[in-house]
């Protein structure tokens, strides 16, 4: 029996900065690791149709991933009900998908809380983990469990549109660290 691939949604507010560049480097770094997932992205507060900022597509280059044709699409309940994983820009992203749908707080974090709490999964915790969609159960379980940062905003990644050059950039290190941390757990959870 073939194992679905893990849904995978990524959302911030335009869907043009974030969110992309989220989806971009997670389906990239996914491909490369031979991890079977789909992902998507959508906004908070769309800007419905239009493609990514000349900074996000700038950004994904320099990071190695030859940027995609996107076109911007709004967050409904239906995209967060179909994800098996929804990461988010910010807590505040986090709120208004789980205001769509209660349930998806279960599987709704911040691609940062995520990358930080997979990575404080101990040995042991491994040994129960089979499959995509236990390591996402698993890093839910850890969310009462870890020690939260001391500023809650580590959790975020900041709005890069209409910023420098220097914040894009700074975001994209940020999603790249996350990611690499995130395909390592995935990676070893494929096994």
């Amino acid at each position: 029996m073939k194992v679905p691939a893990l849904r995978v949604l990524t959302v911030c507010t335009g869907n043009i900065c974030r969110s992309p560049m989220a989806e971009q480097m997670l389906e990239s770094a996914f491909l490369q690791a031979g991890i079977a997932a789909h992902v998507s992205s959508a906004g908070t507060q769309a800007m419905v149709g239009h493609d990514l900022t000349p900074e996000t597509a700038a950004q994904l280059n320099a990071h190695g991933v030859a940027p995609k044709a996107h076109r911007s699409t709004q967050l409904t309940e239906g995209l967060v009900s179909a994800a098996d994983l929804v990461l988010v820009a910010t807590r505040a992203h986090r709120s208004e998908v789980v205001s769509l749908l209660p349930r998806a707080s279960r599987y709704t974090f911040t691609i940062r809380q995520f990358a930080r709490l997979v990575d404080s999964l101990e040995e042991g915790e491994w040994r129960d983990i089979r499959s995509l969609s236990d390591l996402v159960m698993s890093v839910a379980a850890q969310r009462g469990f870890a020690l939260p940062p001391e500023d809650p905003t580590i959790d975020d990644v900041v709005d890069p549109y209409r910023q420098s050059e220097a914040v894009y950039a700074e975001v994209a290190d940020e999603l790249d660290s996350s990611v690499a941390t995130i395909t390592a757990a995935f990676a070893r959870a494929a096994k």
